[in-house]
């Protein structure tokens, strides 16, 4: 093992597996040798048969659906608005001298920190758990992509403006091509950031969605089924993160060579 060296796929895969084993292993280690009272965590049997109750007693799959539901919503929503901003941003640094300022210092605050102003302004439905998903990623893409855009090669300007390209030919034909698979990438980072702040938005005044079970699961002391919960959210995560990561594969296949 060396400094950079390459990771062949099968031994990175391998060396994933074995960190999930090990880990799986301490966790027994820790619980069915009695080393963590059941109160405060619960062994991998007991975590898998409270899930599976779950399941198929209580409709927790209608609580990943609205949780899914709500990652999705508010996410495309941040998306829709972030990607033409931080576009024009980077194009115009004008636009970016103006915005710039006030979406540095918007990504700063906590996007729990809004809850009780939008549980008075939008109730405690879905819009208000849309809102606090979009407050928490909008910002955080604006900037991202502001970046990227701003750091097209300049030489690939001057050569569209040489062969005659006019402002609007610059942006759709120069820097969106050439940013589109960072800002691809940026996106797919910030769902995974999305996903930490659906659970914030159902802590409270929700009836429906994993962080609603969590909540309920504390209060019973059920650290099987919080664990449970834990876990799907990081499997969902992880498997939206494989997914977006073969779809930019898929559309920008020069970015990985």
């Amino acid at each position: 093992m060396r400094p950079l060296d390459p990771v062949g796929a099968r031994s990175r895969t391998a060396l994933g597996l074995a960190f999930f084993v090990l880990f799986v292993a301490a966790w027994s280690l820790a619980t069915f040798g009695g080393y963590v009272p059941k109160t405060f965590l619960a062994d991998p049997l007991t975590m898998l048969h409270e899930g599976w109750d779950l399941l198929t007693k209580f409709g927790f799959l209608t609580d990943i659906g609205m949780t899914v539901w709500r990652v999705v919503g508010g996410f495309v929503l941040a998306a829709v608005i972030a990607v033409p901003l931080g576009l024009l941003m980077g194009a115009y640094k004008p636009v970016e001298a103006f915005l710039e300022p006030f979406v540095s210092f918007a990504r700063y605050l906590p996007a729990s920190a809004f809850i009780p102003l939008l549980i008075l302004w939008a109730g405690i439905g879905e819009l208000q758990k849309l809102l606090i998903i979009f407050i928490g990623s909008v910002f955080q893409i604006i900037l991202m992509i502001t970046v990227t855009v701003g750091n097209t090669r300049r030489d690939l300007v001057e050569a569209a403006y040489t062969l005659g390209a006019s402002d609007r030919g610059i942006i759709g034909r120069v820097l969106l091509p050439s940013a589109a698979p960072d800002i691809a990438e940026i996106l797919r980072l910030v769902l995974g950031w999305a996903w930490t702040y659906v659970i914030v938005a159902e802590l409270i005044g929700s009836s429906s969605g994993i962080g609603h079970m969590i909540t309920d699961s504390q209060a019973l002391l059920n650290t099987g089924q919080i664990i449970f919960g834990i876990i799907v959210i990081g499997l969902i995560g992880l498997i939206s993160d494989f997914l977006f990561k073969a779809f930019n594969a898929w559309l920008f296949p020069w970015k990985l060579a």
